[in-house]
């Protein structure tokens, strides 16, 4: 399945984000928790890499083992960071060649240590131009692209990475995931505003349920995502109880999910951190249509 195929009125798109993991203890913990995510029957499971393409292999061998265990579709995650665009193509070749039917297309972050983005020679400075190699060259592949609701930490403004967002839709992008976010009218505004500039392709919120409260201090403060003032107070008040937290963090997680879905999104997208158990309960919590 093609990551738009997902969407529509007859469906309602679910899919779960991984990162690869470090250890063999890790990747048998992470695979017994994708036999529980998987109950949920989601369209597609994505995976990251690390900074600068460092588990590019271990990312498609991810993909490829939930694909052929699981039959459901995967994508894997693809930036312009540290690579040519021969070296792009190679991994797009070889992800095609492994059963990978979509990409998540992101330009990527700096490399640790410096301050701005810079492409190396014979690469891409910029999202729109990796899906556009993608959609020229390789067609056959489903494409997302990320969004940001709360705008892109580099950008100057809100319009402006705007801009950019259409730029990666109109360069062949066929559905939008957000950055995860903990404020719906953020995602509200963001939404009719990309609207507003003639983006029509489906734009699923990113949803992290919150289950630990320095965990994702420092989450949030990587990617630019504002938390409430009364959401971290709770939080605050069961600071030596990490399941009080957990609770917390579901109960949280599951409003803004019955919202998202009350208000007419096409599907929910969860950075699950390589665990089922509050994703699970986010998900038995909520109602929506299948």
């Amino acid at each position: 399945m093609k990551v738009a195929e997902a969407y529509g009125r007859e469906n309602f798109g679910l899919s779960f984000e991984l990162f690869p993991p470090k250890t063999e203890r890790s990747e048998r913990e992470l695979f017994r928790h994708v036999d529980q995510l998987i109950k949920f029957k989601p369209d597609f499971i994505t995976c990251t890499y690390g900074a600068g393409g460092t588990t590019q292999e271990k990312t498609l061998e991810v993909v490829t083992r939930i694909h052929e265990e699981h039959q459901v579709s995967v994508a894997a995650h693809l930036t312009c960071v540290g690579s040519t665009k021969d070296q792009l193509r190679r991994y797009l070749h070889e992800a095609a060649k492994r059963g990978v039917e979509n990409i998540v297309a992101l330009r990527g972050d700096p490399p640790q240590g410096e301050k701005e983005f810079k492409p190396v020679a014979g690469g891409l400075r910029f999202a729109n131009e990796l899906v556009e190699l993608i959609h020229t060259e390789f067609p056959d592949f489903g494409v997302a692209v990320a969004g940001y609701p709360e705008t892109h930490q580099e950008a100057p403004d809100f319009q402006t990475d705007l801009a950019n967002l259409k730029r990666k839709v109109d360069a062949g992008g066929h559905i939008v995931i957000t950055q995860l976010f903990y404020n719906n009218d953020d995602f509200f505004r963001f939404r009719e505003s990309a609207e507003s500039v003639g983006i029509r392709v489906p734009i699923v919120p990113g949803i992290m349920p919150v289950t630990n409260l320095a965990q994702i201090k420092r989450i949030a403060s990587l990617c630019g995502a504002r938390l409430p003032a009364p959401f971290i107070a709770e939080l605050e008040s069961h600071s030596d109880e990490p399941q009080g937290q957990f609770d917390i963090g579901v109960e949280f997680a599951a409003q803004q999910a019955q919202e998202l879905i009350d208000g007419g999104v096409p599907g929910l997208h969860f950075y699950v951190l390589n665990k089922s158990q509050s994703t699970s309960r986010v998900l038995n919590a909520v109602t929506f249509k299948r």
